[in-house]
């Protein structure tokens, strides 16, 4: 490599990633710089999924480049790899999956379920292999969200699962296996079990990330799950009110006491705003999810409205992310996705993968 492309390299590497708040270099996401006549290629891979930034972060390299010197870029090539990161404890990692994210709520009834599939769907939308897992047994409703209720998982041999899809997710939940009115009247022992094999049984397909619908509450199956479940990180989900706030902090706190990191609060139900007259509503309060995000030095994903469209949306097995891709409040998702991917991608990677296992014959 000449030095004049060791030195836009370098200079290319200093410029701040607007979704990581962070050089280029620290996460060594310029992987080529090729100089000819003035003329530049640049090749830059992220560490998580960004397909609706690819554009912007082009343009920004490229004014870069074109101030050193009036190098023109013939060509920035941006790509995204996600790999395996570190879970709790020794426990092991998946077959066919590299991250799981719980999507967790102290309390039922703040829009856990709703914002796990649109975060699912936005995650995909930036360019990621997602996959989702309805873990809430007693009430099961992302086959109905996800526009497949009707459908059942298929085995080839009779002891797994294929997972099924829909809006280019893979998905599996007990919805798909039981009549939808008929009441799950099983103690805790039963319903972990019965989610292991939903887990575990099921062929997931080479995901970059499997988002798990927790139950709601900090109970036995919830900590049973975080202690056996290779859980990458936890977003927990709440409305501002402060009945919400205090539910939340104990699902925090379950989190904390198994070593699974937090990836940050998103506030669901954080105002609304009248689909008539455009007056604007705390309803549920202001500022809690921020608040609760200082006291335990996490970060604060972002604000979703209360918004009658999610609503109906989601009931109707379409939700916003995949209805109205282009909407403001599916960029919303989608903002809260990438900064979920981006505190994956910083977090200690998972080397077990790396190493062959060694087994010692005693001759």
């Amino acid at each position: 490599m000449s030095l004049s492309e060791q030195e836009l390299l370098a200079t290319l590497g200093a410029l701040i990633d607007p979704n990581t708040d962070k050089p280029f270099v620290a996460a060594k996401a310029i992987k080529a710089v090729k100089l000819s006549s003035g003329t530049a290629e640049i090749t830059v891979e992220l560490g998580y999924p960004a397909a609706s930034q690819h554009e912007a972060l082009a343009a920004q390299i490229e004014a870069t480049a074109l101030a050193q010197n009036g190098i023109h870029v013939a060509k920035v090539s941006i790509s995204s790899k996600v790999i395996a990161h570190k879970v709790q404890g020794n426990v092991a990692l998946l077959p066919g999956v590299k991250n799981i994210i719980a999507v967790s709520s102290g309390k039922g009834g703040v829009g856990k379920s709703t914002t796990t599939v649109n975060l699912a769907l936005a995650l995909a939308q930036e360019g990621a292999r997602v996959g989702i897992l309805d873990a809430d047994i007693y009430g099961p409703s992302q086959p109905q969200m996800l526009g497949i209720a009707e459908a059942q998982p298929e085995s080839d041999d009779g002891k797994t699962m294929r997972p099924l899809e829909a809006h280019g997710l893979q998905a599996n939940s007990i919805g798909f296996l039981i009549d939808p009115e008929q009441p799950m009247v099983w103690r805790g022992p039963m319903v972990t079990q019965a989610l292991r094999q939903l887990l575990f049984d099921t062929r997931w397909n080479d995901l970059d990330y499997l988002v798990i619908d927790m139950p709601p509450g900090t109970g036995d199956i919830q900590l049973t799950l975080a202690q056996t479940v290779p859980v990458t990180g936890a977003v927990i989900v709440t409305t501002p009110q402060d009945i919400a706030l205090l539910d939340a902090r104990k699902g925090l706190k379950m989190f904390e006491k198994v070593g699974i990191p937090i990836l940050g609060i998103v506030e669901n139900m954080s105002i609304h705003v009248c689909s008539n007259c455009g007056h604007a509503e705390h309803i549920f309060g202001a500022g809690g999810g921020e608040a609760m995000c200082a006291d335990y030095g996490v970060p604060f994903l972002g604000a979703l409205p209360l918004d009658i469209k999610i609503r109906s949306q989601t009931d109707a097995g379409t939700p916003t992310v995949a209805a109205e891709p282009e909407s403001a409040i599916a960029d919303a998702y989608r903002t809260i996705a990438r900064k979920v991917a981006v505190s994956i991608a910083e977090k200690q990677r998972d080397m077990r993968l790396k190493f062959p296992t060694i087994v010692i014959n005693k001759d």
